[in-house]
Order: structure tokens, then C-alpha cells, then sequence
């Protein structure tokens, strides 16, 4: 056997064990999907938001949506962002820890600043990813009830405030 019969037969085996590694690699991924994406949870729906003929948008949540999340913003989140997410008008200082209190969700502080995503993804997982120390809710919250949350404390923004969000949320698309 030639040289370059054994190197083609070398490089044929480094190939075939780099496709079996893929494969192997594929498998693998589709067993922790399986096992690790929740069943029960369907997948996240990000709600539509409906243009308006005058340019603006409606609200993208039901009342019922509201109903609900104002019970469960009473229930997990009202002890650090107020009963009414008014939370604290000191909320731009750090504490004597260095760590900025909770803030409004009322209209009154930033979070009309964060797409829906956004808003979503810090209720579920907290506020540590982003130098905060809020603690993530997924384990109490689906992720519909999370958007009941925020469906409750955004029907608190006024209209303005809400089409300025509305507006960065359809730039963030």
C-alpha cells in the first residue's frame, strides 16, 4: 500500500470518527432537551401588540391578565416594589450594602425601558445577571404568570408611557 493510500484511508477514518462525533453530539443535545425542558410549560409567546390607525398601540393583555397579576404581584413581588410597585422614591441610591433598592414598576422609574423580553427574562431569573440582587422566580412563576405580572404593573403606566415602551418594543423586533 502506497503512502497516500494509507494517508486517504487515515484521513477517511479521521473523518468518519469527526461525522460519528457530530451525530454523537446531536443525540446528546436532543436527550437534555427532553429531559431538562419543563413538559408541562408551553413554549413563550410573546403577545401581539396591535397597531393603532392613529399610530399607537392597545395594551397587549387582557383584564383578566391584569385580574390575575395583580394577585400574584401581591403575592411575590409587592414586599420589595410596594403594594401599589410604587417601591421607593430613593430607588436612583445604593443602600448601606451598595445595592440599589427595588424599583417602581408603576411608570415611575425605568423598566418602561426594557422590552417585554426583557422585563420577562429579569422577573424569571432575577436581577443578579444584571448586578442586581433581586432573586429569579421561575421556580414560582410559569411564564405566563409572569406576563400577568407585567401586564398588572404596565396597566399602572400611563397611555404616554406606554407608547413610548411600545414603541421601543417594536424596534427591539
Amino acid at each position: 500500500m502506497s503512502q497516500r493510500e494509507r494517508n486517504g484511508s487515515k484521513n477517511s477514518g479521521q473523518k468518519e470518527w469527526a461525522v460519528g462525533a457530530r451525530v454523537l453530539a446531536a443525540i446528546v443535545m436532543i436527550v437534555l432537551v427532553v429531559l431538562f425542558y419543563p413538559a408541562s410549560e408551553p413554549p413563550v409567546v410573546i403577545p401581539k401588540i396591535i397597531d393603532t390607525e392613529e399610530g399607537g398601540a392597545e395594551r397587549w393583555y387582557t383584564a383578566e391578565q391584569v385580574v390575575q397579576g395583580e394577585k400574584l404581584f401581591a403575592q411575590n413581588c409587592a414586599a420589595c416594589h410596594g403594594k401599589n410597585a410604587e417601591a421607593t422614591s430613593e430607588w436612583r441610591k445604593t443602600d448601606d450594602s451598595g445595592n440599589y433598592p427595588p424599583p417602581p414598576l408603576n411608570g415611575t422609574a425605568h423598566a418602561w425601558h426594557h422590552p417585554l423580553s426583557v422585563l420577562r427574562e429579569t422577573i424569571q431569573q432575577g436581577g443578579v445577571p444584571l448586578g442586581g440582587v433581586m432573586p429569579g422566580f421561575s421556580d414560582k412563576l410559569s411564564v405566563q404568570e409572569t406576563d400577568t405580572v407585567i401586564a398588572w404593573f404596565q396597566s399602572l403606566w400611563p397611555d404616554e408611557l406606554y407608547q413610548a415602551w411600545y414603541r421601543m418594543e417594536k424596534e427591539s423586533q
